[in-house]
């Protein structure tokens, strides 16, 4: 909603609370698209993904961030800010690149619990330092509840899988280096945003973006070349041939993520919930994968019943883990 060239920001704590649960539903999203570019490989597909999220961060600037408003705020800003919210889009890249290649190698059931478990702590321990909103006890509360289920989460894929990938110190090292860096990221944009000659979320996001595509350009080229996963090379004329579809479903994608990035950084903006809170609900888009895994794309379709015992407890966590994240800041 625009109104008089100003920015959109959610004045209560049940529309705060909407803007997080959409923001990880999108989160949770987005990496389904790769379901429909089957057999593509991912730095193929990452050049329509970071094309989709630089197009919509400027897309939802314009309608969220008001309009002639929005373009004015873009240099409102000192170089500082401006450097920090670049920043933080290329610290992203690299921690969402390297996550990818830790799956390859190592599999869900160690990248997860060791990239996306210290990420979600890192990430709310400093965005929580830099704004101290809400109940720690709640807080952290919940996400330690998360953390259970992102662990249970990765043993069940562990069980499912008849042949287990082996635990090398490249894929260790990746997971973790992947869950530092993206535990960085959201406090350095949330630094961006803070006065004095803060950016506003919008175009802190845009920035941002732009810090996602310079960083994309010679990491991708570089995973192109000289794969970590010790594949073959890939060449631009293989991009250059891939299906429309396939490209379609790349900004697809990107659109997604950065649709959840900006609903979660607008969130973070209110009165209510602050960046750690936002954040700690946004790591929960990993359980909405998971939904997706189990119910839509049936990965653990004939599973044994202590896998789906699993399941279950994971799901049962991470409702009762969203729902303290959900109080917290209620009581202050």
């Amino acid at each position: 909603m625009v109104i008089k060239n100003l920015p959109y920001q959610p004045q209560t704590y049940l529309a705060q609370l909407g803007l997080l649960l959409s923001s990880m539903l999108c989160w949770g999203s987005w990496a389904s698209t790769l379901k429909l570019t089957r057999g593509w490989p991912f730095a193929l597909f990452y050049w329509d993904y970071v094309v989709g999220v630089l197009g919509s961060s400027i897309v939802f600037g314009l309608l969220l961030g008001g309009g002639a408003g929005f373009v004015g705020s873009l240099g409102a800003s000192d170089g500082v800010h401006l450097l920090l919210a670049l920043a933080a889009g290329m610290i992203f890249n690299l921690a969402n690149q390297l996550l990818v290649v830790a799956i390859e190698i190592a599999g869900l059931a160690v990248a997860f619990p060791v990239g996306i478990g210290v990420a979600l702590v890192l990430g709310v321990i400093l965005n929580y330092l830099l704004a101290p909103l809400g109940s720690a006890r709640l807080l952290f509360g919940g996400v330690a509840l998360v953390l259970l289920a992102i662990v249970l989460d990765a043993l069940a894929y562990r069980m499912r899988d008849a042949t287990r990938q082996q635990l090398t110190a490249r894929g260790l090292v990746l997971s973790l280096v992947s869950g530092l860096l993206m535990g960085l990221f959201y406090p350095v944009l949330t630094r961006s945003m803070q006065p004095p000659h803060e950016f506003s979320p919008y175009a802190a996001l845009a920035f941002f973006a732009i810090g996602v595509e310079l960083c994309a350009i010679p990491v991708n080229l570089l995973m192109m070349k000289k794969p970590l996963t010790g594949g073959p090379s890939l060449q631009m004329k293989d991009f250059r041939s891939s299906p429309a579809g396939f490209h379609a479903a790349g900004m697809l994608g990107g659109l997604i993520w950065m649709a959840g990035a900006t609903l979660n950084v607008a969130a973070a903006q209110g009165s209510f919930v602050g960046p750690a809170i936002s954040y700690a609900a946004g790591q929960g888009a990993t359980m909405v994968s998971a939904v997706w895994g189990v119910f839509v794309w049936r990965e653990f379709a004939g599973a044994s019943g202590t896998v789906n015992r699993l399941l279950a407890l994971m799901f049962l966590a991470f409702i009762l883990g969203l729902a303290l994240i959900a109080l917290a800041p209620l009581h202050r």
